[in-house]
Order: structure tokens, then C-alpha cells, then sequence
């Protein structure tokens, strides 16, 4: 690669990396705001969770659709469409109005988010791909995962003060990121790379229908019961539309995701560890805003330092990720990721219970070591796989299946911390003489804001203090269980690496020149 070359990747590199940093920021920066956009918006005990999930199932519902647009309308192009409804979207969250319309009006606009990642993040990250050659990729991929993981470490920060100044303002700190990303690529100039296609609208219709309905069934269970016809309804036609989906693209000519690619055992452990890693590692980020400003009872800022511990290990073992990677392929890091990371889970959350932060912060440390080791790897490993002109293509597939495992894993820890919480929260309240029913009303109040419990404190009199007193202790003990859960997750990612990934590193001898058709399969 010449020196003028070489420039120009760097360039194009940092606006990528610009590019994608905002959909980074946004999954910890938000998680950090909710408890103080429930009070002011008095969201529904589910809301909060589709505020977060809502953005996540749009992701992984079209992110196929954008990789495959990218490919065929040309990846800097997507990439700049991407960033601006991003940024609109972005600043329509942060003109949320007051009143019945808001949880509407904010479920919405952080869909259309998650429209705007999936049409930009599968175009950069090709860009990022094309630009460097094989054997310098998962250095270039570390820095790229790495910064935006750093940049992503400034949500948290960033997330908490300006919570306490206004919550919308998390949203509006996306819009001068965009700025500078469109310039960026203004400057670089990236190929604008295309290939001749046509695109399956019926196979993404199937897809986000299929994922909607699975996702919605799970997330409600807590609220409809498992003994609601809705929450099978949806479930069993979630999975039905799936398996549709799945035989309909191995039928047609130009799918939308092309299954066959999954022939390809590396790819498809690649996919694997990296859906049961994304159970845990975006819906972390939720789950502990919330225990640390209900258990811990931090502010908004200290919770962002909270969050920022995890990042002390997670940017540091995403270079180590990468270099190992280069050097002696993924197997190594992966494994060794999963292993680290679900021990580190299963601490954490045990830890959790003690409400200290300062029994609590080595165990962080390490999940975030485990994530680190995983992540860039196993993401890189899997494009790796594949043929040049189908970059955009596995980029859809691997994302898909990464945001749909987050979207998943937040639908049921979710599901499971409501009723875990409420359970907790009857036997303890119980033996305070407190009624099943108002022991339920405290459980509720807690996932619709401040409001909500002071007319609950009301109701309840002289036992109020007493019963409040409970909720740290209950609400600590149900995400100590859901913290296991993801330690769950990673242990069985760790086995299907140990079990399935291929030793050594790709060359690129190794890597085919199409990827196999529905002919030649």
C-alpha cells in the first residue's frame, strides 16, 4: 500500500468510525437516562424496556435490508443516508413533547434510529473492510471496535451530566458526531462500490415481522402472563413467519440473507458466539443503569462512572483481541473471551447484593475483559470468511444476528426481572405486613418514575418508608439473577467456541471468490 494510500484509509477509517460511534453512544448513553425520562414522561412498566429494544429489533430487523442495499446502491452513499436520518431521528427524540403521546412519540423516532444504524453501520463497516488489505484488517478492525468502544465509554460520562442538566439533550449530543462524520467522508472520499442485485422485500417483511412478533410475546410475558393467549399468539407466529423466512430464502434466487453462507462452519460459530455474547452485552448496559440508580441508589453522572468500569476492561482487551487475532487467528481470544467473561458475569451479579461498588469493580473489570476478547475477533473472523463483493451482504448477517441476540436477551432478562422483582418484593413486603397488592403497586412505581411512587407512598401511609426501604435489596437480588443469566449465555458461547471454531488464522488464499450459490449448493 503506497503512503498516500495508506493516509486515506487512516481518513477513512476516522470517519467511519465517526459514523458508527453514534449508534455506540447511544447504547449507554440512553440506558443511563431512563430512570429520569420515566419520571418525566411517566412511561408503562414496559416502556423503558422498548425505548431500548424498540431502536435494537428495528437493527436487526433491516440491518440485512441495508447491508444489501449497500452492496447494490453503493456503500458511502447508504453510509451518508444512514447518518442523516440517524441525526434527525436523534433530534425528533429529543423534541419528545409532555403528555399521553410521548411514550408514543419516543418508541418511534428511536425505531427510525435503528432504521438509520441499520442503513449506515453495514456500508461502513464495508468501507472500513475494502480498505485495507486481509493481514492488516484485524488491527484496523481493533482500532475501529476500539475507539468506537472508547467513544461509547463517553456515554456513560456524557450520558449522566447532561441527564442532569435535561435528558434530551443525550439525544441532541448526536448531532454535532453526525457533522463531523459527514465531513469526514465528504473529505475521504471512500470507493463508492456497487454490484448488480435486486433486493427481497417480501424476505425483509418476514424477517421483521417474524422478530417483531417474537420479541413483543417475550417482553410482554411479565405484563400479559404466561397464561395470556397473546403472549403465545405472538410467539408461536413469531417463530412460524421465521421458519418461513428461512425456507423462502433457501428457495429464492436473490435472498435477502443468503443462508447458504452459514455451509461455512467458521462463519456460522462465528455467528453463534456472537449471539449468545450480545444476550449479555448491550442489555448489560440497561440492567445495571437500573440497579445502580434504584439499588445504589446513585445519581445520573455516578451512574455513568459506574458504567465506565466495564469499559476500562473492554477497550483495553479489544487491541489485545485484534493482535491475537492477526497473529494466530480467533480461536484463541474467543475462547479465552467467553471463559473470562462468563466467570466475570456470574461475580458481578453475585457481588451485587453487597450494594458496594468497591466489592463489585474488579468483577466489572473483568466482564469487560471477556467482552473485549470476543468481540472484534469473532466479528472480524466471521467477514473474513467471505468473499470480497459480499462484504456488505455478511456484514447484514452478522449484525442481524447480533442485534437480534440483544434484542432477545434484553426481551427475556427483561421479562424476568419484572417478575423477579415483583416476587422479591411480595416475600419481603409480606413479612413487613405489607399486601400482596400493594407490595405489587411499589413494584410497578419503580419502572414508572417518581410520580407514580409518591402517589403509591400515599396509599400506603406509615408503612411507606418501611416498604421503600425494601426495594433496593429486592431489585439488587432479581438483577443478581439476571447478571447470572448472561454469565449463562457466554458460558455457552464458550462451549460451541471450544467445541466448533478452527484453529489458525485466515489467509488469503483462504477466502473464496463468491460465496456459494443456490445453484452450486
Amino acid at each position: 500500500m503506497s503512503e498516500t494510500a495508506g493516509k486515506n484509509s487512516k481518513l477513512i477509517l476516522a470517519a467511519m468510525i465517526f459514523a458508527v460511534s453514534m449508534t455506540f453512544i447511544d447504547q449507554t448513553i440512553v440506558a443511563i437516562s431512563l430512570p429520569t425520562i420515566q419520571g418525566d414522561v411517566h412511561l408503562s412498566t414496559t416502556g423503558s424496556q422498548w425505548i431500548i429494544n424498540g431502536y435494537l429489533l428495528s437493527l436487526s430487523a433491516l440491518f440485512a435490508f441495508g447491508g444489501r442495499l449497500a452492496d447494490i446502491a453503493g456503500h458511502r452513499r447508504m453510509v451518508v443516508i444512514g447518518v442523516v436520518i440517524f441525526a434527525v431521528s436523534s433530534a425528533l427524540c429529543g423534541a419528545t413533547p409532555t403528555g399521553s403521546v410521548a411514550e408514543a412519540w419516543l418508541i418511534f423516532f428511536r425505531i427510525v434510529q435503528g432504521a438509520g444504524a441499520a442503513l449506515m453501520f453495514p456500508a461502513a463497516l464495508a468501507i472500513v473492510l475494502e480498505s485495507f488489505p486481509v493481514a492488516e484488517r484485524g488491527r484496523a478492525m481493533a482500532i475501529f471496535f476500539g475507539i468506537a468502544g472508547g467513544l461509547t465509554s463517553v456515554g456513560p460520562i456524557a450520558g449522566g451530566y447532561l441527564t442532569e442538566w435535561t435528558w434530551r439533550s443525550i439525544f441532541w449530543i448526536n448531532i454535532p458526531v453526525a457533522i463531523i462524520a459527514l465531513f469526514l467522508t465528504w473529505k475521504a472520499k471512500p470507493a463508492e462500490n456497487r454490484h448488480e442485485g435486486k433486493i427481497d422485500y417480501k424476505g425483509t417483511v418476514l424477517v421483521s415481522a417474524g422478530m417483531g412478533l417474537l420479541v413483543l410475546g417475550l417482553q410482554q410475558s411479565a405484563i400479559w402472563g404466561w397464561g395470556d393467549a397473546k403472549t403465545w399468539i405472538s410467539i408461536v407466529a413469531g417463530v412460524a413467519i421465521l421458519v418461513w423466512f428461512v425456507f423462502d430464502q433457501l428457495k429464492v434466487t436473490n435472498p435477502l440473507l443468503r443462508l447458504r453462507i452459514f455451509e461455512n462452519r467458521a462463519f456460522a460459530v462465528d455467528c453463534a458466539v456472537l449471539f449468545f455474547l450480545m444476550i449479555a452485552f448491550v442489555p448489560l448496559f440497561f440492567f445495571a443503569s437500573e440497579y445502580a440508580q434504584i439499588s445504589l441508589g446513585e445519581s445520573a453522572s455516578e451512574t455513568g462512572l459506574y458504567l465506565l468500569i466495564f469499559f476500562a476492561g473492554f477497550a483495553t482487551a479489544t487491541q489485545w483481541g485484534g493482535k491475537m487475532l492477526d497473529r494466530i487467528g480467533a480461536r484463541r481470544p474467543v475462547v479465552l473471551g467467553c471463559a473470562v467473561g462468563a466467570v466475570g458475569f456470574w461475580l458481578w451479579g453475585s457481588s451485587m447484593t453487597h450494594l458496594s461498588v468497591s466489592e463489585q469493580w474488579y468483577f466489572i473489570v473483568l466482564s469487560g475483559i471477556g467482552v473485549g476478547l470476543v468481540l472484534s475477533p469473532a466479528n472480524t473472523d466471521a467477514l473474513n470468511r467471505v468473499a470480497r463483493e459480499r462484504y456488505g451482504e455478511a456484514t447484514g448477517i452478522t449484525q442481524t444476528v447480533r442485534n437480534f441476540g440483544s434484542s432477545l436477551g434484553l426481551a427475556i432478562l427483561g421479562s424476568l426481572l419484572i417478575t423477579w422483582n415483583r416476587s422479591n418484593l411480595e416475600s419481603a413486603l409480606g413479612a413487613k405486613g405489607v399486601s400482596k397488592d400493594k407490595a405489587d403497586a411499589v413494584a410497578e412505581c419503580i419502572a414508572q418514575g417518581e410520580a407514580t411512587c409518591q402517589k403509591v407512598g400515599q396509599a400506603l401511609g406509615p408503612k411507606a418508608h418501611e416498604a421503600f426501604s425494601a426495594v433496593p435489596m429486592s431489585f439488587a437480588e432479581a438483577t443478581k439473577d439476571v447478571f447470572h443469566g448472561m454469565a449463562i449465555a457466554l458460558a455457552i458461547a464458550f462451549v460451541v467456541a471450544l467445541k466448533f471454531m478452527p484453529s489458525g488464522k485466515v489467509e488469503e488464499g483462504d477466502i473464496p471468490d463468491e460465496v456459494p450459490s443456490l445453484e452450486a449448493a
